[in-house]
């Protein structure tokens, strides 16, 4: 772990610098005008967005692969991003979003309330294939929901608003968005490094865990409200980014024992990395509107996910 999280480390310690001169117009700290106040108010507040936003991703990721021993996880089919975003789809249908920190707090809401639903199904039993099945029907019911809000919109501008948002994009964000999701975001990374160890006794089987002593149940909720305060908050801000929970623990895994607990923080440093690199390079690329950074994302990540399979398939023939 220790030599993965130097490495990203490093490596994010370069890209933050060189992020905040990137854009559409590179900036010249010593001849741009008003330089100081375009780095402090716009491209600071953004980059330390996106270091958050793909940190609590990568680290949730890395936790949820541990968990369901499944390469191909990833946080966004458990239901949470798809609640976060029904929850902000719902501010913007209802004019809400004009408001400070009602459409986050709207998406927040719509986090808890499909971790709520999560917890209420498969809490109790602890059971990997029934967390599974739970997720993925509260994925299909807030997908659905979202559909119908979009299909019901009260006019073309909120369905334009709804339609953007769902692409995902740091553009036009603030300070006022780095304070709402860097705490929430801390809190969850730290809930799913508690989680570590008992994620390394999973991998043991589930009978091998509880003989170590390890509540099943105890790390359902862990992971519940890590992945829920992450991919809530993140989302809350950023809208729906994928793929960053697929690719970033497998960047990672080969330079840890790959053991999940010494994934979990260099999954979230790397994870930072991707995004905010991410981010710079929608800013620069030279086209007439900026790329949504949840597209870029995901032409990226489909054709990751499509060679994983194809690896997979390999080492099965």
């Amino acid at each position: 772990m220790i030599r993965a999280t130097a490495i990203f480390g490093g490596l994010l310690a370069i890209a933050l610098p060189l992020s905040l001169l990137a854009g559409r117009v590179w900036l010249d700290p010593a001849t741009t005008p008003n330089a100081a106040l375009i780095l402090a108010e716009l491209r600071l507040p953004r980059a330390l967005l996106a270091i958050v936003v793909g940190a609590g991703l990568g680290a949730s990721g890395a936790a949820m692969q541990g968990y369901l021993r499944n390469p191909l996880a990833d946080p966004g089919l458990f239901g949470i991003a798809p609640g976060a975003a029904l929850g902000a789809v719902a501010a913007l249908w209802f004019g809400y979003a004009a408001a400070p920190f009602l459409l986050p707090t709207f998406a927040l809401l719509g986090a808890a309330g499909a971790m709520a639903l999560l917890a209420a199904i498969a809490g109790r039993t602890g059971g990997i294939a029934l967390f599974t099945l739970a997720g993925l029907m509260v994925a299909s019911l807030a997908g659905a929901l979202t559909a119908l809000a979009i299909s019901m919109a009260p006019n073309a501008f909120a369905m334009s608003e709804i339609v953007m948002w769902l692409n995902g994009a740091l553009t036009d964000r603030s300070w006022r968005e780095v304070w709402l999701a860097a705490p929430v975001v801390s809190v969850g990374v730290v809930l799913l490094w508690r989680a570590g160890r008992a994620l390394d006794a999973l991998t043991l089987g589930d009978a091998v865990a509880r003989s170590l002593g390890i509540d099943t149940s105890r790390l359902l909720w862990l992971l519940i409200m890590g992945v829920g305060l992450t991919v809530g908050a993140s989302v809350a801000v950023a809208g729906i980014i994928g793929f960053v929970g697929l690719i970033v623990p497998h960047l990672v895994r080969p330079l840890t024992d790959r053991r999940p607990s010494q994934l979990i923080v260099p999954s979230a440093l790397a994870g930072a990395l991707l995004v905010l690199v991410a981010d710079s390079a929608v800013r620069v690329l030279p086209l007439v509107t900026e790329l949504r950074l949840g597209i870029a994302l995901s032409l990226l990540g489909a054709p990751f996910f499509l060679w994983l399979l194809v690896r997979m398939r390999r080492g099965l023939a």
